[in-house]
């Protein structure tokens, strides 16, 4: 299994983040993703690049802050590789490294088995390219109407909103992003998400079952459906600025597989995903300390009215 990890081991250091000879890469990792960190080791040791492995206690959720010393040990690497349990995308510890100038991509949720197959192999080339196009529509956009014949009818503005590319290259000081990547997303403006988002993908890893979710005013007011509980009462645990309706993007790529795994499922082209929680990280202005996101399949795209996406296919 090691040797077969070494495949997406050699696709993220190398083609990914570009180490490069004496650059200081820390990976960043938990108990229960230590095999995956080891083979990021392994990789980069070859890079030449100068390593340290970090690992830390399993957070609890998505989002949450880890360590003072975590934070402080990112900014101090070139660059930062974290295959987590939990994200560390949508913490105020990444959003410092990445302003400091640190390279970094986060691998929550990522498997030993997402490590040899799938979105982790993809061409991050021709995915760079689909995903910017896709992000440069985004920025273009005010207004953004979502439907799907699962029962999603959602409005939202992105006016003055800046849309990111995550590409999977991450080479210049303060790139982020996930790793496998593949998606274009934004923080949609606070207060103006309404109506209705059926989420048939999946949201939680683990979670089985549609569900539904209704936006007034940009919060989520109503959850339901089977794993509805168990995602509010998630939700709960960071506060009431947890139901905010944080993100809207896009899967851009071709590789990925709907697998039950968010990391891996939101990156699903012709899939779009939203997110509650935190967007501070991203553009946003809620800090809420937990980000989740919720996949949606075959979705019709309009932006200001002009088709970006039908029925899961897009149209550039």
């Amino acid at each position: 299994m090691q040797k077969q990890m070494l495949k997406g081991a050699r696709i993220a250091v190398g083609t990914c983040m570009g180490v490069k000879p004496g650059e200081r890469l820390l990976v960043v990792t938990d108990p229960p993703r230590l095999d995956v960190a080891n083979s990021l080791l392994t990789a980069a040791h070859k890079s030449g690049a100068k390593v340290t492995l970090m690992v830390m206690q399993t957070l609890s959720r998505h989002g949450e802050e880890p360590l003072e010393a975590v934070a402080e040990a990112m900014l101090a690497a070139d660059v930062v590789i974290a295959p987590t349990t939990y994200s560390l995308t949508h913490t105020q510890a990444r959003k410092r490294a990445t302003q400091f100038g640190v390279r970094i991509a986060t691998m929550p949720m990522i498997t030993k088995e997402m490590m040899f197959g799938g979105a982790m192999l993809a061409d991050y080339g021709k995915v760079s390219q689909l995903t910017r196009k896709v992000a440069a529509r985004l920025d273009r956009a005010d207004d953004v109407e979502v439907t799907s014949s699962a029962g999603t009818e959602l409005r939202f503005s992105v006016a003055g909103r800046k849309a990111h590319p995550d590409t999977g290259i991450f080479h210049r000081p303060g790139d982020f992003g996930n790793l496998p990547a593949g998606e274009a997303f934004i923080a949609p403006v606070e207060g103006t998400g309404e109506g209705t988002v059926v989420v048939d993908g999946s949201m939680v890893e683990k979670m089985r079952g549609r569900i539904t979710i209704e936006f007034k005013k940009g919060k989520a007011r109503k959850i339901s459906g089977g794993p509805a509980k168990n995602l509010e009462n998630i939700l709960r645990k960071a506060g009431a600025k947890a139901f905010n309706f944080a993100e809207f993007g896009v899967g851009t790529n071709p590789k990925a597989r709907l697998i039950g795994n968010p990391l891996e499922d939101e990156k699903v082209l012709g899939t779009c995903h939203v997110a509650l929680g935190d967007n501070s990280t991203f553009g946003g202005r809620v800090i809420a300390g937990v980000h989740v996101d919720g996949i949606f399949l075959k979705p019709t795209v309009k932006l200001d009215g002009k088709i970006l996406m039908e029925n899961g296919r897009l149209k550039l």
